[in-house]
């Protein structure tokens, strides 16, 4: 059975909204995907430079630590 110009032309007009929200739902996932990845290169790591600080201990302080240690 043939169709006439008329139902072909309309069901290929019926058909336009649902491609375009294929289109735009393909276009987001790649957005999404590509957005991560910028986001990612854009992050910096931030460390912290922490010093050291050396003390001089006292061979008093060390001697009570050690007494105290054997004591227990």
């Amino acid at each position: 059975m043939y169709y006439s110009e008329t139902k072909v032309i309309m069901g290929g007009l019926a058909h336009v909204p649902i491609l375009i929200f294929i289109v735009n739902f393909i276009k987001g996932k790649f957005e999404s995907i590509s957005s991560k990845v910028v986001e990612v290169k854009t992050e910096e790591q931030k460390l912290k430079k922490v010093e050291v600080k050396e003390e001089e201990v006292k061979s008093k302080e060390v001697n009570t630590i050690e007494v105290k240690e054997e004591a227990e």
